[in-house]
């Protein structure tokens, strides 16, 4: 682990010095597109009005003969199109890959100064971050990059969620962690084939009535959630480093409403944002991740009643203090983000 006196200190001579904090922007959305099927990138600039963040895929989902036509598909892509201020990342290959090298190099080289952050599938700890962190900064330095490239680490294996706390403060470049529940579900032998989502077998039975033992009366079942643990230790260890947490992929693209009830889960419990790996889950993102308007509104009043957050006020009936302005300004912050980049929000939230 660095001293906290080099922490911050660039590591290679040349390179940028690393954020001191996150750049702030929206990120409801992160969509993926793979880069080596040319129709897609020709409809880019349009997708990017659309969504907060553009991802090339060049690892899952692409197949081996076409992970160089990705690489440069992506390259092609970003350099060519006018994607206005939409952020761009890339997920490249895994760290025991043959093409990881190449992506980072020739990624850095040619686009290095558009792309805001690199998304490293299957982090198992501090150590897969300490290597990325290193590389990024010898080619940063190497071909002039003058924006230091975030890393976005995928929460993808057991060990991972074992060292999730670790990983999320390995270095200044962390940008943030997404869910990853499909790898996840393989590393832990769990006894699913869906990405993301529930489980209808996994869930509680109620207890048999008790006035009526040996009775044939079907007992409620209710369904519960596989990754509610996971996403809440993931988004504990954002936050405590500062860093964003994100629902990963949701696979079943038909199930919107199965889709847009895990989104809200994800946005309630706080994360940022969620992936969308078709156009129909680019309305549910931008929808869940921003706040209800009439939320919004009674977090205004809340400020308003309290500006400095200070002693207690009471609105509709509900008691106020400086708990609840807290949670008012966090719901107001996201807002006035959101606001800036979305007209019909802004004038639905009145700001």
């Amino acid at each position: 682990m660095k001293l906290p006196n080099n922490f911050y200190k660039p590591l290679a001579i040349g390179a940028p010095a690393p954020w001191r904090e996150r750049p702030v922007r929206p990120e409801r959305v992160v969509h993926f597109f793979p880069p080596h099927i040319e129709k897609i990138r020709a409809r880019l600039g349009d997708t990017a009005r659309q969504v907060d963040v553009l991802c090339g895929n060049l690892e899952d989902a692409i197949p081996i003969d076409a992970k160089d036509a990705a690489r440069q598909g992506f390259i092609d892509a970003v350099g060519s199109t006018d994607l206005g201020d939409t952020a761009v990342w890339v997920r490249v290959n895994c760290l025991n890959s043959p093409w990881l090298l190449d992506d980072l190099a020739q990624i850095v080289a040619a686009v290095g100064n558009r792309v805001d952050a690199v998304m490293i599938p299957k982090v198992e700890g501090p150590w897969d971050i300490h290597f990325v962190d290193q590389y990024l900064a010898l080619l940063e330095a190497r071909h002039g990059v003058t924006k230091p490239i975030m890393i976005h680490a995928l929460l993808e294996t057991a060990q991972g969620v074992n060292n999730v706390e670790l990983i999320a403060s390995a270095s200044p470049r962390m940008h943030g962690m997404s869910l990853g529940p499909a790898d996840l579900a393989a590393s832990r032998g769990m006894k699913t084939t869906r990405v993301g989502g529930g489980h209808p077998f996994y869930g509680v039975l109620a207890d048999p009535a008790a006035d009526a033992p040996g009775s044939e009366t079907p007992r409620a079942f209710a369904q519960q959630d596989l990754w509610h643990y996971t996403l809440a230790r993931m988004v504990d260890a954002c936050a405590a480093s500062g860093i964003g947490a994100f629902y990963g992929p949701f696979g079943d693209l038909k199930d919107e409403a199965g889709c847009e009830a895990q989104f809200r889960n994800a946005f309630i419990m706080g994360c940022s944002g969620a992936w969308s790996l078709a156009p129909n889950q680019i309305a549910i993102a931008r929808r869940v991740f921003s706040p209800a308007v009439h939320e919004v509104l009674f977090a205004k009043r809340i400020l308003e009643a309290m500006p400095d957050g200070t002693g207690v006020a009471t609105i509709d009936g509900k008691m106020q203090d400086d708990a609840t302005w807290k949670q008012a300004k966090v719901m107001v912050d996201l807002a006035r983000l959101l606001a800036r980049k979305d007209a019909d929000l802004a004038a639905a939230y009145g700001l």
